[in-house]
This record gives C-alpha cells, structure tokens and sequence, in this order.
C-alpha cells in the first residue's frame, strides 16, 4: 500500500490560509500551493478547505496531503459546476433522471454524483435538494450533508433569489410579458398536474414570462418562477395556449428539436453556511437557441 504523505502545522498567530502554507512551504510555488487547494488537499482542522483566503486562528491544525489524487470528473450527460464542502451543483443533459422513482431505477444524477463522491472518500454522502423533469436540462443543486439538505429545504421559498428557466414554446406569443397566477392539483394516478385560476384548495403557483423571440410558429421564453411547484411552468404554458415544444403530457403536438423545449438556467440563493448570495448558471443548449 502507498503510504499517504502528509504535513501538519500548527498556527501561531492570525493569517490567511495561502499566506501560511507559503511561509511553510518556502521552496513550494504560487501555482502549486493554488493546485493543492483547488484539489481538496490542504485541510484546517481536519476539514477539506479550497479558499485561498480562509482566515486561519491561533492553535488551528493545517494538514497538506502530498499523496492525495485529484478525482477528475467525466461524464456525457452531467458537468460540475461548483462544489464545496457543503453544497454541489450540476448542469445536467435532457434525457437523465435526477432522482430514481418507484417505478423508475434507471441510472441518475443522483447516484453519478454519489458515486464521484464515493471514489473520493467511502463515507462522503448526497442529499437531493430539488429537483427537475428528466426531459429538462439545466441546473441541479444536491446538499453533502443531511443537515444542510434539511435547511435548503426548509427555507426554499425564502432563502432562493432567483430561478430562471428558458422555454421553446408552440406559437407566437403575443404579448411581450405576463404574470401567470394558478392552484395547481396533481391527480394521484395520472400524476398529471392540473391548474385552476380560481383558489380550488390546490397550491398557488406564480410565474413570469417575458418574450426573448419570435420565429416559425414558435417563441422562445425566459420565465422566471416566484413558486416552485410541480411542473408548474409545463402547466402553465398549456394554460396560455403555447405548451412547451416536444411536451405531450401537456398538449404539444410538435418536436422541433427532439426533446422537452426546457431549460433550468440560472439558480440563486443564500448558502446556508457562509449566508452569501451564490449563483449558478447552465448555458441554454444550442438546439434551442437555433431554432
């Protein structure tokens, strides 16, 4: 077995993380003390830390692994696009399940970024913290701890800044911007979402539509959620008349690019530990922005 090369520090007095390990490690360069941290291989008492200015305090314990091996991530239909030790999200492809249901066991977000995690270290966890359709695209935030889960979840509505989806949709659009405001229901065996615009007990769902283009009997959509409920925006394009392209379920009759014309792209919200804003992007697929 290789034996694991580690430094351990003790700090004396105030100072940055970089600051530090280049004191210590005086033979050591800018750009490799910078690739330790990027690969999670300098801890601060025993805790992965990747921020070059984390502030260290007197009697913390610093740890650099020499030995540690970067685990790069590869995947078709997934890409990383932040991580940190509490938090990671994801754009993912159209066509990936984010989270296996009862009847549904196929491969999924869930279990390739469960598996990265694993390969890292045997205890590290995941945790969904939302999700989106199988035929979306788009951003996918999931917790590495139960109790950071638990706290997104809990203060969803609050805590989330901004949630901005792109949709190709059947028709033109006529008016340039609106405001949608329904109850939906969900039929226990179709499991198929209805919408009322009228309080029928049902959970009230708000979105806001503004038109990016018009072109070939379809338009392309930035819709903004204020709610967050279950096929909320699938349902209320069907309750304008212009049903998101390539959607059946609710009412498309064409498919101009061969999928659901939905696209999860931008995810704001508070980070549970550090309390700053931190926002994700996913680029809107170039299938829908051609047509």
């Amino acid at each position: 077995m290789k034996k694991v090369k580690t430094a351990v520090f003790e700090v004396r007095e105030r100072s940055e993380l970089f600051d530090f390990v280049s004191a210590k490690m005086k033979n050591m360069s800018k750009t490799k003390i910078k690739s330790l941290l990027s690969h999670k291989q300098i801890s601060v008492n025993d805790r992965i830390e990747t921020v070059y200015n984390f502030l260290l305090h007197e009697n913390d314990s610093v740890t650099i692994n020499f030995s540690k091996q970067r685990t790069d991530f590869h995947h078709a239909k997934l890409r990383i696009i932040y991580e940190d030790d509490y938090l990671i999200a994801v754009d993912k492809s159209e066509g990936l399940l984010a989270v296996a249901t009862e009847k549904q066991e196929d491969v999924t977000a869930f279990h390739i970024i469960k598996d990265y995690l694993k390969k890292q270290n045997r205890n590290n966890k995941l945790y969904v913290v939302h999700r989106i359709d199988r035929e979306t695209s788009g951003v996918l935030l999931f917790a590495k701890q139960k109790d950071i889960q638990l706290a997104l979840q809990e203060n969803w509505h609050k805590d989330v800044h901004e949630r901005v989806y792109f949709a190709v949709v059947e028709g033109i659009v006529e008016k340039d911007s609106d405001s949608i405001v329904s109850w939906l229901t969900e039929d226990d065996k179709s499991k198929k979402v209805y919408s009322s615009r009228n309080d029928n007990g049902g959970k009230k769902a708000i979105t806001n539509y503004q038109v990016i283009k018009r072109s070939d009997n379809l338009s392309l959509l930035r819709i903004e959620l204020k709610t967050g409920r279950k096929n909320q925006i699938r349902v209320h394009m069907l309750d304008i008349g212009h049903p998101i392209a390539g959607d059946k379920k609710y009412g498309a009759v064409t498919s101009p690019i061969g999928r659901v014309g939905l696209h999860a792209a931008i995810l704001a919200l508070r980070h549970p530990i550090t309390k700053k804003i931190i926002r994700f992007e996913a680029a809107i697929p170039k299938k829908m922005t051609d047509i």
